[in-house]
């Protein structure tokens, strides 16, 4: 039998079959062990062949990936933990403050989702605490940034439920999925614009502004009027995997739309002569703040890339 892999809590997973059923599943042994380089080999999205069983299913084998998102995993022991395969719609959820996600912890994701094929949204969440003219000018900033790198940015605040009327646009008849740093409110506009969902909402932490987590299992939504939402736990890091360092910029559109230009086939943007990308950067073409997100991603990265 055929189904979509719509819950996993690493050692079980909710299996939809064809027709609409759910039947709880394991995996068979020599699936988990052959060529696994992730903490999970089987993810939320993703299309599984399985046989029923007594007591639920044995999933079997696993369909061909259309896409994913992909993170360096936190367990040593792993390289890797894919969020959510096979998806239509990546909503990356943000906030300016409360709490300030760092423009590179956006960026890692961003070149993720470039490398995996994976169309984003960016929205921009919690901006009915920046109508005041003082915070224009940031707001401003952020979509000058991330447009001009060819993103579609939405500002939105789910608590208010305002500005989400393009997104529950965007989610009919597709996948989406909705992912972001810890705090950001991502299970608050999944409530707006998915009510049945049922997302728990947590808090910041008043000691470090951080967000806490809310999600605990990544799982999948069927949406009455047609496609799926993923609900997948908050983020506190992002480490990129499966990248060298020269590929970074190629995954950088707004970068590499430049770096053509250089004098250098292998450029990396960082102390050639002729780089076109330092140019774009020095003549305001080209955001500062990701050409700074780039050198921040190089210095860091460059010791865990495989």
């Amino acid at each position: 039998m055929k189904g979509i892999v719509i819950k996993s809590t690493g050692s079980w997973y909710n299996v939809e079959t064809e027709e609409g059923n759910v039947i709880k599943c394991r995996l068979r042994g020599r699936l988990r062990l052959d060529g696994i380089r992730t903490t999970n080999p089987i993810t939320v999205g993703d299309r599984v062949i399985f046989e029923t069983e007594d007591e639920g299913g044995v999933i079997t084998s696993l369909e061909a990936r259309r896409n994913y998102i992909i993170r360096r995993s936190t367990n040593l022991s792993k390289e890797a933990h894919i969020i959510a395969a096979n998806i239509d719609t990546l909503f990356l959820v943000t906030t300016l403050d409360f709490p300030a996600v760092s423009l590179e912890f956006i960026d890692r994701f961003l070149i993720t989702a470039e490398m995996y094929h994976v169309p984003v949204v960016i929205l921009l969440n919690k901006t009915d605490l920046f109508r005041d003219e003082v915070f224009k000018p940031y707001l401003d900033d952020f979509h000058r940034i991330y447009e001009a790198a060819g993103y579609e940015v939405v500002d939105c605040s789910g608590l208010e439920k305002q500005g989400l009327e393009r997104v529950k646009e965007l989610m009919k008849g597709r996948v989406s999925l909705f992912s972001g740093n810890s705090g950001v409110g991502k299970s608050t506009i999944i409530n707006a614009v998915a009510p049945f969902v049922n997302a728990r909402v947590g808090d910041i932490s008043s000691a470090h502004f951080k967000g806490r987590h809310t999600t605990t299992f990544s799982e999948m939504y069927k949406l009455p009027e047609g496609g799926y939402l993923i609900d997948t736990p908050g983020i506190k890091g992002f480490g990129l995997i499966d990248i060298e360092a020269e590929e970074v910029a190629r995954y950088m559109p707004d970068l590499f739309r430049f770096s053509e230009n250089c004098r250098f086939y292998n450029c990396t943007h960082t102390h050639e002569p002729g780089c076109a990308v330092k140019e774009a950067v020095e003549s305001g073409e080209l955001s500062a703040e990701r050409y700074e997100s780039y050198l921040k991603i190089m210095e860091k990265d460059d010791k865990y890339r495989i």
